[in-house]
């Protein structure tokens, strides 16, 4: 070694470190350990290929440890960069230092990022020192490849996810201490998740377990976990669970029990929204969902389940409108939507349910003019009722009578429209660019009379331009 001041140092032959000069041939051990040193490790210390030791600890160093540290292919004996304030993440070239014997100390830093994989390389080490810094992620499953480690230092980083069973083909004696007086093994102070290794188990220590999922009781393989228990996916037809207390959202793994012929959850706590996953339940005929608190809309996919005999969804809190997919359903015999908080009109695909023996739409918010294909439908010989919402006259007539009344309804939001041709916005007998002038006025004030809906889409809007240019045209 020879001192130099930046100018120096034989190129070729020396490299400059901190103001030093160090012969490259010549440089076999390089201890500056409690020297004081600030800044970054030069990355020319690189090309100090004939080093078997390298000892910086104790240090101010900062910023990161230089890839080119992986030049060092020499290291025997030992690489000690620990307390100083190093940060950024491990280097992967770490993993060319397969020579290293004794130990690799970098704790007490600022270190972030994950272990490198390559560090499962390092096979002849015995020392591993990575506590005390800011790592995250997993444990690499390489780790394992350390079959010569006797000391394991993890703990105080934020190591996340599952320690690999890997871990257990190290032969360090995990309940011992070292000549010094320090553990074997620790990693405590992270966020490991259960299960643990059974080698490790009683040794993980503290551990921050808020961010961890609960392990699955079931093989996800082959079964779904539902409620805290199991169901085989391809032997489960039928899942009865009625009055059971039930509570939480129903799993949208529930559609992976694809086999199921029949669901009945009624009278338990459920809430939530029905999971979209529902419709791919294409086997199943009865399903039973009432008297829970389920809420948000019904899944237009429910029209995917044209098995479907028997759907029961009332007393729950269900809102939006009935899917005009309902209409798929043709093999449906009962179908219970009341005492919910449905609103809009009502889909004149219901008149496509023609083996309809039941419906039951009262004590909703149902809103509009019940669609005349609705008496498709009947006579229905087990009960009808869509009593108690807010439906407007004039009521289709299935054969008995108009199925409702205004007395049944609240028709306070309801407008009567005057006797006039279709079109006829203005009423003066005829329909013509005055009536388009209406409508237009009436869509840029934001406050249209249902009247105007020529259509009958529920708004009024372009369309319902588009349908009085087509009237005015027809010869």
């Amino acid at each position: 070694m020879s001192v130099g001041w930046g100018l120096d140092c034989i190129d070729g032959e020396e490299v400059e470190l901190w103001g030093e000069c160090y012969n490259i041939e010549e440089t076999i051990y390089l201890d500056l350990s409690l020297s004081g040193l600030t800044g970054g490790i030069p990355p020319e210390i690189g090309n100090l290929t004939n080093l078997r030791g390298l000892e910086l600890s104790s240090n101010q160093l900062t910023g990161e440890i230089p890839s080119e540290i992986g030049n060092l292919t020499n290291l025997t004996d030992y690489l000690s960069l620990g307390f100083n304030q190093l940060s950024g993440e491990i280097p992967p070239e770490i993993g060319n230092l397969t020579k290293l014997t004794d130990f690799l100390s970098l704790h007490y830093n600022q270190l972030s990022g994950e272990i490198p994989p390559e560090i499962g390389n390092l096979t002849n080490l015995r020392e591993l020192g990575l506590d005390n810094n800011q790592l995250s992620g997993e444990i690499p499953s390489e780790i394992g490849n350390l079959y010569n480690l006797e000391l394991l230092w993890l703990s105080n980083n934020q190591f996340g996810g599952f320690i690999p069973e890997s871990i257990c083909d190290l032969s360090i004696l995990w309940d011992q201490y070292n000549e010094w007086g320090d553990p074997n093994f620790h990693i405590y102070n992270n966020s490991l998740c259960p299960p643990y290794p059974e080698c490790i188990e009683d040794y993980v220590g503290y551990q921050d377990t808020s961010e961890c999922e609960e392990p699955s009781l079931c093989d996800e393989e082959i079964e779904v976990e539902l409620w805290g228990e199991c169901y085989n996916i391809e032997e489960t037809t039928s899942l009865f669970l009625s009055e059971q207390g039930l509570t939480g959202e129903i799993s949208p793994q529930i559609g992976d029990l694809i086999n199921l012929t029949s669901i009945n959850l009624s009278l338990n706590d459920i809430s939530g929204e029905i999971p979209s996953e529902i419709g791919n339940l294409t086997n199943l005929r009865y399903l039973y969902l009432q008297n829970n608190q389920l809420t948000g809309e019904i899944p237009s996919s429910i029209g995917n389940l044209t098995n479907l005999i028997y759907l029961i969804l009332d007393e729950n809190q269900l809102s939006g409108s009935i899917p005009s997919s309902i209409g798929n359903l043709i093999n449906v015999s009962n179908l219970r939507l009341n005492d919910n908080s449905l609103s809009g009109e009502i889909p004149s695909e219901i008149g496509s349910l023609i083996n309809l023996n039941t419906l039951c739409l009262q004590n909703n918010q149902l809103s509009g003019e019940i669609p005349e294909s609705i008496c498709e439908v009947f006579p229905l010989s087990w009960g009808f009722s869509i009593s108690n919402n807010n439906l407007c006259p004039p009521y289709p007539d299935c054969g008995g009578g108009p199925i409702t009344s205004e007395e049944q309804q609240n028709t306070s939001e309801c407008v009567e429209c005057p006797d006039s041709i279709e079109g006829d916005t203005n009423y003066d007998g005829y329909v013509n660019i005055l009536d388009i002038i209406t409508v237009v006025n009436c869509i840029l004030s934001t406050d249209c009379n249902v009247c105007f809906d020529i259509n009958y889409d529920s708004s009024v809007d372009i369309l319902d331009i588009i349908s009085m240019i087509n009237v005015i045209l027809e010869p």
